[in-house]
């Protein structure tokens, strides 16, 4: 049977046209100072986890930022949310370099993530990137995203979805929560 996300672009999501959310994990990804995410990425990650999803928040550091700010900002968000299944620090922007994601994921036999957190065009489109040459297949929940500049949310997008989808697609909060209602059957 085929089951993929409605509406999204360039192609239905997944590709394949099997999305299983025991196959999904939401890789919240954030930067230190970056306000922890609004309400629809909690709304996403507590449709996902009954379905069979984890959540897992990225903490990506720019470059030459001090390794006590990632620490302390580790410590500090996430860590009483209820809704977040694993916690990851990467060593850079993409939230895989020098950090355990890819083994967590493949552990946890996630193929399918979903994408969401700050900043768009830092953090989460780096990560993304990433993700899609080791081999994942990737949904930018976009409306899920923080942007530091909104001038480059266009950017971003138009990215992802060049050539047919290069690094993915782009889909919506409401869409992927569609996807997970549970499915009701006429009384």
């Amino acid at each position: 049977m085929t089951r993929t996300i409605a509406h999204t672009t360039p192609y239905a999501w997944p590709w394949d046209g099997a999305y299983s959310p025991s196959r999904t994990a939401l890789l919240v990804v954030t930067v230190p100072g970056v306000p922890p995410p609004g309400a629809g990425v909690e709304a996403l990650a507590r449709a996902l986890r009954p379905a069979g999803g984890v959540v897992v928040h990225v903490m990506t550091t720019p470059p030459r930022a001090a390794r006590q700010a990632v620490e302390t900002a580790v410590e500090t968000w996430g860590s009483t949310d209820s809704w977040v299944d694993h916690h990851v620090e990467s060593m850079g922007v993409d939230g895989f370099y020098g950090s355990r994601l890819d083994g967590l994921l493949r552990s946890l036999g996630r193929d399918q993530l979903l994408l969401a957190g700050g900043w768009l065009e830092t953090g989460v489109h780096s990560t993304m990137r990433s993700a899609n040459d080791r081999g994942y297949e990737c949904l930018l929940v976009l409306d899920a995203c923080t942007a530091y500049d909104s001038d480059l949310v266009a950017a971003s997008r138009s990215q992802i979805e060049m050539s047919g989808g290069i690094f993915g697609a782009v889909g919506s909060t409401d869409d992927v929560l569609a996807a997970l209602a549970p499915e009701r059957t006429p009384a």
